[in-house]
């Protein structure tokens, strides 16, 4: 068996042993089992519980057509929000969502920038090996298009940035009782997504012509005003 074929038979073993007992109740011995390996053969191919896990949420990214259609678009300005708007959409789902695997999901992220960190370290690499270099290019796109302001330091940090900031919007609202009183969900998708373009650089013609089918009514050509 080639190392590709060995190492597909491994992720589909570990996708129905999380699937049935959780990241928690599983192990890699119950994965190396499911996939008829021997342990020390699947540490081979993964290092850790948390390799394979990271493995399948990626591959599961990119098995998402709405997203990688989105990333295969041309860079633009138009590209660089609708990738925002796509993370802050995805993030404030997750507490409203019946199915509560992607809040086990931001848990187990959280737990684990307290705990060694590695699952975390993991799923960053996964996250920017996937879509940094379309945010930064997009980002440039819109500086050349006088849509933002140019980037002083590493672009990258700003899609950071964003990402942490929804990330822990997205936390205050996993409890049964939310942490903090945003308001309601859709104001609060709105805003993040104002937030978050005009922390990056945009300025606010550039949002609200991008931004249109998000902003109350009236914000649009409020925005477009003030900026003429």
């Amino acid at each position: 068996m080639t190392s590709d074929l060995r190492r597909q038979l491994i992720l589909g073993a570990a996708k129905r042993c999380f699937a049935r007992h959780g990241y928690t109740g599983t192990t890699t011995k119950s994965v190396a089992a499911a996939a008829a390996i021997s342990e020390a053969l699947l540490f081979k191919h993964f290092p850790s519980k948390a390799a394979l896990y990271a493995e399948i949420l990626s591959d599961e990214c990119e098995a998402d057509p709405a997203l990688m259609e989105l990333l295969e678009r041309e860079p633009s300005t138009a590209t660089l929000v609708e990738l925002i708007r796509s993370m802050v959409e995805h993030f404030m789902q997750i507490a409203d969502s019946p199915d509560q695997e992607e809040a086990q999901r931001l848990r187990l992220m959280v737990t684990s920038h307290l705990d060694d960190g590695e699952f975390a370290r993991l799923l960053y690499a996964k996250i920017e090996n996937l879509i940094g270099a379309v945010f930064v290019a997009s980002l440039e796109r819109a500086v050349a298009a006088g849509d933002a302001r140019p980037c002083a330091t590493d672009p990258l940090n700003l899609f950071w940035f964003a990402h942490h900031s929804v990330m822990t919007a997205a936390l205050t609202r996993l409890p049964a009782t939310p942490c903090l009183a945003y308001g309601k969900a859709g104001d609060l998708g709105r805003q993040l997504c104002e937030f978050l373009l005009r922390g990056i650089g945009l300025n606010d013609a550039a949002i609200a012509s991008h931004l249109g089918h998000v902003l109350a009514p009236g914000a649009g050509e409020a925005a477009i005003a003030e900026s003429a």
